[in-house]
């Protein structure tokens, strides 16, 4: 499969372009490639090089994503590809993020047959995971609306760092998204990501309300895991929905980062710090964590989880079986 011709890039002067997809705005010259290694100028074109490029396809729970009030106790169908917009330091997923994998080509009918098929599995869809997939739009894009014509649901698990008129394009095909806002202080994303906290905002603040949203937040020691920070996060997504599920999740040195791991009870205290703000705050990478989900009308278990074994048991008919109580807070009961 040749390189593909991307979408959102302007023509400069001399035969350079401008990438738009991201909020880097990556100025190219003839033969140079973005920041993510994916989007290069080819005499003057934008090309994309990962276009239906797989690295990873699996069937996950829909709790690895994490997603933990979309469709509970279901699979979904995981693909990704190679590359990233951002720059962490402390990348869990280096070797496709950063690295060049082996890749298989799968055009987009083959990928949408294929998630039909899961269904017999247990699968709801399909995820676009693993790195970054705001940087495999057009392929995103190809698939997606065919999956949304057969009743699949689409979920992004992404890092939220594109730009308005695309993510606005491709919004009506994404059924949910778990979003990593990765701190809640500028100096962290330019440190550690090489990115904009402003620009992640924006995309949290344009979706929610628009699609099921979820939102994970990796704590690293001494770098976004202050009560101040964890507060400030927690006060915001509030003001959008207090009702927004936000995911805590614990530090283990990787790549290039060697900072020691997370104390767990620096997860639970910012988790106590949350839920003064949120009504959902899960821990994730902790052994041994109860994170189940209660009515919050009367205190009733309505999902239990140990890790990814899932069970619903105070669930009828959408709304709480002690209570009555709807439980709009819940997709896909």
């Amino acid at each position: 499969m040749a390189d593909f011709e991307a979408l959102f890039y302007e023509k400069l002067d001399n035969g350079s372009l401008r990438c738009v997809l991201c909020p880097h705005h990556c100025k190219l010259k003839d033969g140079q490639e973005g920041l993510c290694r994916v989007r290069t100028n080819r005499a003057g074109t934008l090309f994309t090089a990962n276009y239906g490029q797989i690295t990873s396809l699996a069937l996950d729970p829909i709790e690895k994503k994490p997603l933990y009030h979309f469709y509970p106790g279901s699979y979904i169908l995981s693909a990704g590809s190679f590359g990233c917009n951002l720059a962490c330091s402390f990348c869990q997923n280096y070797s496709i993020a950063h690295g060049m994998p082996p890749t298989r080509y799968m055009d987009p009918e083959s990928l949408g047959d294929l998630t039909w098929q899961s269904k017999s599995e247990g699968s709801i869809g399909l995820a676009f995971t693993y790195n970054e997939p705001s940087i495999w739009y057009e392929y995103i894009m190809a698939v997606a609306p065919r999956l949304k014509e057969q009743g699949l649901k689409t979920v992004l698990v992404t890092n939220g760092y594109i730009e308005k008129e695309p993510l606005e394009r491709l919004l009506p095909y994404i059924d949910a998204f778990n979003i990593d806002v990765k701190a809640f202080n500028q100096h962290f994303y330019s440190k550690l990501c090489k990115g904009k906290l402003t620009a992640v905002k924006d995309t949290v603040e344009r979706v929610i309300g628009r699609s099921h949203v979820e939102i994970t937040t990796l704590l690293i020691p001494g770098e976004n895991d202050g009560e101040a920070e964890i507060r400030e996060l927690s006060c915001w997504l509030a003001s959008l929905n207090r009702e927004t599920v936000l995911h805590l999740s614990r530090y283990h040195p990787s790549y290039k980062l060697q900072i020691p791991s997370t104390p767990e009870a620096t997860i639970k205290h910012a988790q106590e710090i949350a839920k003064e703000y949120l009504d959902f705050v899960y821990t994730g990478n902790l052994p041994g964590e109860e994170n189940n989900t209660y009515c919050l009308n009367c205190g009733n278990l309505l999902i239990s989880r140990n890790a990814y074994a899932v069970q619903v048991s105070g669930i009828e008919n959408r709304r709480c079986s002690s209570c009555n109580n709807q439980l709009s807070y819940l997709n896909g009961i």
